[in-house]
């Protein structure tokens, strides 16, 4: 099987160890990884401000970059989320305004390829166990994406509870959003704050040592709130977690 990744800017501009990580975890389990340059924004920070016009280019630009896969594999809920329910809306509208179908065949093409990193694992590879060893408590938030409009579920809980060493600690509030929301923690920061706080409480509640997410945008958040708060739970990505092994272990000391 041949999959792209799609490494997404947060993580290609600040988290490039979670890019790596996916496609570690993935060749372990017998994919091709493929990583087209073309690729770049799916667009939605412009969309989620109100520039939906300035997003038209980025959905060409990633169906045209993808279009030789089978599969895109992307670390990151909220842009999985971007692709699969808002191209087609945006395809949508820019057709009843009578500017041609060629931005909702763009979205036709992309949207049914392009999965999360822990759906495509369950819902495609069929696997739970990915062979992972991470020897430390964690806790687990689902991002609002994920959570909302990508119908995650139980998906990456079912496989951080075959991680070997792991123990999942419940959190308190967990589908409650941390705050970050991209753009809106820039035009509401006060308000983002204080939501943030609440969710750094609830995860040093659980006396886990680390808090793991499917999107490293609202880690961010978390990890930069928590870090102000003198905390020593660490942020961890879900794909740093089950790309570890007894023979090559995340490095949570560093």
């Amino acid at each position: 099987m041949r999959v792209a990744l799609f490494v997404t800017c947060v993580n290609d501009t600040l988290y490039p160890g979670t890019g790596r990580a996916v496609v570690t975890l993935l060749e372990r389990l017998g994919v091709e990884v493929g990583f087209p340059a073309a690729q770049t924004c799916c667009g939605q920070p412009q969309f989620n401000t109100g520039y939906r016009h300035e997003t038209e280019p980025l959905i060409r630009r990633y169906a045209a970059a993808f279009e030789d896969y089978e599969y895109v594999v992307t670390p990151s809920g909220s842009c999985a989320a971007m692709v699969r329910d808002n191209y087609p809306r945006i395809g949508a509208k820019a057709q009843a305004e009578g500017r041609g179908s060629e931005l909702a065949s763009a979205a036709a093409k992309a949207v049914p390829k392009t999965y999360e990193l822990t759906e495509f694992l369950v819902d495609v590879l069929g696997v739970t166990d990915v062979g992972a060893y991470f020897p430390h408590t964690v806790t687990y938030h689902p991002t609002c994406h994920g959570l909302r409009l990508l119908g995650l579920g139980r998906r990456p809980l079912a496989l951080l509870s075959q991680v070997k060493g792991l123990e999942l600690r419940e959190l308190a509030g967990a589908e409650e959003c941390c705050g970050f929301g991209g753009t809106f923690a820039v035009k509401n920061a006060a308000v983002s704050a204080a939501m943030g706080a609440d969710k750094a409480r609830h995860i040093e509640e659980t006396g886990a040592s680390a808090v793991c997410t499917v999107d490293n945008s609202c880690l961010l958040h978390i990890g930069g709130t928590l870090a102000r708060r003198g905390s020593a739970v660490r942020p961890v990505h879900i794909a740093e977690i089950l790309a570890s092994t007894e023979e090559s272990p995340y490095p949570m000391g560093t």
